[in-house]
């Protein structure tokens, strides 16, 4: 059988550093300078290494059987592999890469603040997301999302309290997958955010799997070829992505019953429920050997 065997990793934080602004034309856009005297926009120091500081318990290695799958899966994983790598590279020809493409063009890239301003939405899909920096270990992340339009008829969110950014906003929203990078703009990982992370709406994870196959950022703002690639990067990843949220739930629930009395959703010493690395090359790999062994089975 072909298994994804991942183990689950922190990421800390790198406090009062300006993450390097990405030179288009340059072959290493993130060799950039990261120095101590840039502080932390909108946030006091001390409050920004608290937020970054992973304190989620280290559960055992989530384990990803290729093989359970269906063909009609694995070749829409197969598909999306190809769309990843296209991205990656008609972008690599014009000097640019999907991060680069996000972040300001003038000026430096200070921590927390979401690349590009205002995010990226589109309107057909209500499928959202932002780019931002903050932790040590990477460059920065990809926080992905989709909003209550967008959402199957069905859903509802979990009995939970009410946060500030609720009443901010008009609809219900949900984080579906974040995905890190590294300095080179590769994708090196992905986790799930407690709720006080990102402000949303909490829903079940069985919920939130459903809202996968809706996210499609389709059109060119501010980037087609990164649009595509954050889209077909959760397809690549789906049944990574389905177990980390799943995972998601049981670490909450296990905090939750530790605590009793507390809210689970705004407790500042549960940021990242679950997390793994990834590689998008081993990903492909997988997947091919996962689609060969199919075919010869049935032949």
């Amino acid at each position: 059988m072909t298994y994804v065997n991942v183990r689950l990793r922190a990421f800390g934080f790198a406090s009062g550093t300006r993450a390097g602004s990405p030179q288009r034309g340059q072959p290493d856009p993130f060799e950039g300078p990261e120095s101590s005297s840039f502080g932390v926009r909108g946030m006091p120091r001390n409050q920004a290494e608290e937020r970054g500081r992973s304190k989620a318990p280290r559960p055992e290695p989530l384990l990803v059987d290729l093989y359970a799958l269906g063909r009609t899966q694995l070749e829409a994983m197969a598909e999306a592999g190809r769309e990843v790598m296209d991205c990656q590279r008609v972008l690599a020809q014009s000097g640019s890469n999907v991060v680069a493409e996000v972040l300001p063009q003038e000026g430096p890239f200070y921590q927390f603040d979401h690349c590009p301003a205002g995010d990226v939405y589109d309107r057909a899909t209500h499928s959202q997301y932002y780019y931002h920096a903050h932790r040590e270990g990477e460059h920065g992340h990809f926080h992905t999302f989709l909003r209550e339009a967008g959402m199957p008829v069905d859903v509802r969110p979990v009995p939970q309290s009410r946060c500030q950014a609720m009443g901010e906003r008009h609809d219900r929203l949900s984080h579906l997958i974040a995905i890190s990078m590294d300095r080179r703009a590769n994708p090196i990982g992905l986790f799930t955010t407690n709720r006080w992370v990102t402000g949303e709406d909490w829903y079940r994870a069985n919920d939130v799997c459903a809202m996968l196959e809706r996210f499609d950022i389709d059109h060119a703002r501010p980037s087609w070829p990164t649009n595509r690639w954050v889209t077909a990067m959760l397809r690549l990843f789906r049944p990574q992505i389905v177990a980390l949220l799943r995972r998601r739930d049981v670490v909450v629930e296990g905090w939750q019953r530790q605590r009793i009395g507390e809210d689970v959703f705004e407790d500042r010493d549960l940021d990242l429920p679950s997390q793994l690395p990834i590689s998008v090359e081993a990903q492909i790999e997988a997947v091919r050997e996962a689609l060969a062994g199919r075919r010869r089975t049935t032949h």
